[in-house]
Parts: structure tokens; C-alpha cells; sequence
């Protein structure tokens, strides 16, 4: 079943809502949400505390149900239960017996996860090496720092080597050192062809990691796809570091392309949208001067986390206050 599913994730129309308290009045927390996520790929879900994140990974979890829309998981609706065998899932605060230690715990998931007897030993170690546990395996949880907790969380969701990881806050109360690891540690999943959705706000761990993205805000996706295309063409900037331009040649380039100067002297950067790079490469070439570099810039995921926030607040804002019909808070 694994095997023949192209989109591990797909999310079609998802609603969600929530009825606070005895009244009527409903809350909607996600709008009609849908993305999919393709097999062999890391995929960042990210957005602002609220946003509807953890939401959506509890309903792909099965641990609650949408109030309309489809969800799939390796062709399967996630309200099934056969394909969990092949899904491995990191909650956001992992809670675990904490009288045993590193290696009680692991075998113990081992075991609950189907994993064979004769193999589950050598498959525990594997794991207390890849999330750096070796050393404190035998040491009871409760005395695990944070970091130490995140790790065991990591490495239960992959006990049973699972086709799909659903990790959400993957990096949560590590250090330098123990992101870095499970950096690696994610990206050694998908050099074995495992498919990764990483739920979490981190950005520069997503651009690092991530070969799509989508960005949900108040519980709509407002962007979905690779970083560097989430850009439009006349966004796209590019740096040109440049000598011995003339003062007047300079000018030029700043006022009639946009272009951004920084710099005095022999050496100056010219910051130009990508489409111009061709028109300023002439006329500063034509002018004898010398160009030492052209640097594409790639599309920041801050830069398009707050376009999206931005968006949805110029929405929020044309859409008046909050308002409420027939009981369904609508935002």
C-alpha cells in the first residue's frame, strides 16, 4: 500500500470547527484548508502561534475529526486505522513513563509498534546513536533534560521504520548542537526515501531542510510550494558588486531600474530586481567599468511568512470585525 501513492499527504476543503463552552456559537478554525505532500520530500508546515497547525496534525493523526473535507495519508482516509503502521508521529509535548530509562522506553514502543522480537534489540541502538542518546540510554527519564525528552520523542516516532514522519516541533528545547543532529537526522530520513511533514515556526531550520512549504495563517493556507518560486518574477532581486563605475553611470542604474546602492569608494553593490540585471550589465560594461560579481538573492521564507500575515490581516481588515452568522464565527 506504501508503495503505489505518489502524494503521501493530501488535504481537500478541511474545516474545522470547535463549540466553546454550552452555547451556539461555533468557531472555525481552519477554512477549507488543502496542500498535499509529495513522497520522498520535506515538507514544512509553518504559521503564528494560532494559526491552525497543530489542529491540522491532530486531524491527519485521526485524533480529532474535520467537521468537513477529506484528508488522506498513503491513499488512506486518516479515520482508518490499518495504514498507521506506516506512520511515525512526534506530538508537540511527547509524555513518557518516566521511571524507565532511554533503552526501557524504546524497546517498549518497539514492542507496541509491531517491531519484530528478533530484530527490535539492534533497531533501539540504532536509534539511541542517530538522536545522540547512547551515552545516557540507561539513565531514568525523569532525569532527562528537555532536549534529552525531544530526542526520545524523535526516536520512538521512528521505532518501527515508518514510509511518513509527522514530527511537530521537532526542534523544540534543543540546543545548538542537538538541532544540528536532527538536522542531519532529518535529512538522512529522506536520503532512505522516508516522506517528512515537519509542523513548526523555526523558519531558518524549514529553509534548511524543507523542499516545499506551506504557510498557514488563521487557518488558511496563504502560500504552498518551493521557497525560491513562492518569489514573483519581478520580486526577484539580484546583488551586483561592481568597480569603477562613474558617479553618473551610478545614477542611472538608482533611479530609472530601482537599483539599491550601498558602498562608496572603488567598490559598489547594486541591489536590482533579476529582470533589470540584463539592461544594468550593458550599461555598466559600456561605461568601462568592472563587474565582479552577480549574485542571485533567494527568496527568504520570513520574508514570505510576514507577506502571508500581512495578507491576511489587509483581509481581515477589508472584511470589517469579526463577525458572527447564523452562530459560526467567521474571520
Amino acid at each position: 500500500m506504501a508503495s503505489e501513492v505518489s502524494e503521501v499527504v493530501r488535504v481537500d476543503g478541511v474545516v474545522k470547527d470547535f463549540r466553546p463552552g454550552f452555547g451556539l456559537r461555533v468557531k472555525r478554525v481552519l477554512h477549507g484548508i488543502s496542500f498535499d505532500v509529495k513522497r520522498g520530500e520535506i515538507f514544512g508546515f509553518v504559521g503564528p502561534n494560532g494559526a491552525g497547525k497543530t489542529t491540522t496534525l491532530k486531524i491527519l493523526m485521526g485524533l480529532i475529526r474535520a467537521s468537513d473535507g477529506r484528508a488522506e495519508i498513503l491513499g488512506s482516509d486518516v479515520r482508518e486505522t490499518d495504514f498507521r503502521k506506516h506512520v511515525g508521529f512526534l506530538p508537540e509535548n511527547p509524555y513518557f513513563y518516566d521511571f524507565l530509562t532511554g533503552r526501557e522506553i524504546l524497546r517498549f514502543y518497539a514492542k507496541l509498534s509491531g517491531v519484530p522480537a528478533a530484530s527490535r534489540e539492534a533497531r533501539v541502538e540504532t536509534l539511541l546513536e542517530w538522536v545522540g542518546l547512547a551515552d545516557a540510554a540507561d539513565a531514568r527519564l525523569r532525569t532527562y533534560s528537555k532536549g534529552m525528552l525531544q530526542r526520545t520523542g524523535i526516536a520512538q516516532a521512528l521505532v518501527h521504520d515508518p514510509d511518513v514522519i509527522f514530527l511537530d516541533e521537532p526542534m523544540s528545547g534543543l540546543d545548538p548542537i542537538g538541532r544540528m543532529e536532527i538536522r542531519n537526522l532529518i535529512l538522512r530520513l529522506r536520503g532512505e526515501g522516508k516522506t517528512v511533514f515537519m509542523n513548526t515556526h523555526i523558519l531558518s531550520d524549514v529553509e534548511m531542510l524543507c523542499d516545499r512549504v506551506a504557510v498557514i495563517v488563521h487557518g488558511r493556507i496563504r502560500y504552498e510550494g518551493r521557497i525560491e518560486s513562492l518569489a514573483s518574477e519581478d520580486g526577484r532581486m539580484s546583488e551586483l558588486v561592481v568597480a569603477g563605475i562613474a558617479p553618473d553611470i551610478a545614477q542611472r542604474v538608482e533611479e530609472e531600474m530601482q537599483g539599491e546602492l550601498r558602498g562608496h569608494g572603488e567598490r559598489i553593490a547594486i541591489r536590482i530586481r533579476e529582470k533589470d540585471v540584463g539592461d544594468a550589465l550593458q550599461l555598466v560594461l559600456s561605461s568601462g567599468a568592472d563587474v565582479l560579481s552577480v549574485t542571485p538573492e533567494r527568496a527568504k521564507l520570513e520574508d514570505i511568512f510576514m507577506t502571508a500575515v500581512e495578507a491576511d490581516q489587509r483581509d481581515a481588515a477589508g472584511d470589517g470585525a469579526a463577525t458572527e452568522t447564523g452562530g459560526e464565527a467567521v474571520r
